[in-house]
């Protein structure tokens, strides 16, 4: 279910298409980017908040991170001006968002009212290690 740190890094250096700026470009998420993003929004509608709504910019931009992450196998907050959840190390979805619901300061960002839209990745090394992105703003 999780895509190939190879496969993913085609997918961002060659996602843009030179015709893309007359139109707004379209966005495909991945099955995983899809599961963390759905296993977030039924943590928010369980606390009666409203779900998430996917953002383009903060998906590429959780793409970005999470590749950058998974070639330096570093696990590191962006410096962008977003709320950020970040793990390495689980193997599923599910066990990241559950991970993140377990930590005072992630489940904040999840359960945050004030957040609106979200971007999400996971990207897998050679070596089967998974770096999972969510990143969040109002």
């Amino acid at each position: 279910m999780i895509a190939k740190l190879t496969i993913c890094a085609a997918y961002l250096l060659f996602g843009e298409t030179a015709g893309s700026a007359k139109q707004p470009e379209e966005l495909t998420l991945i099955p995983i980017e899809q599961a963390i993003i759905d296993a977030t929004n039924a943590e928010r509608t369980r606390y009666g908040l409203i779900p998430l709504e996917v953002d383009r910019k903060l998906v590429k931009s959780a793409r970005g991170h999470a590749n950058w992450m998974a070639l330096s196998q570093t696990l590191q907050h962006t410096r962008q001006a977003v709320a950020e959840n970040i793990a390495m190390g689980q193997p599923n979805h599910l066990e990241a968002v559950g991970a993140w619901m377990r930590s005072p300061g992630h489940r904040a960002n999840i359960l945050n009212a004030g957040h609106r839209r979200i971007g999400a990745a996971a990207y897998q090394t050679e070596g089967g290690t998974v770096y999972w992105c969510q990143q969040f703003t109002p």
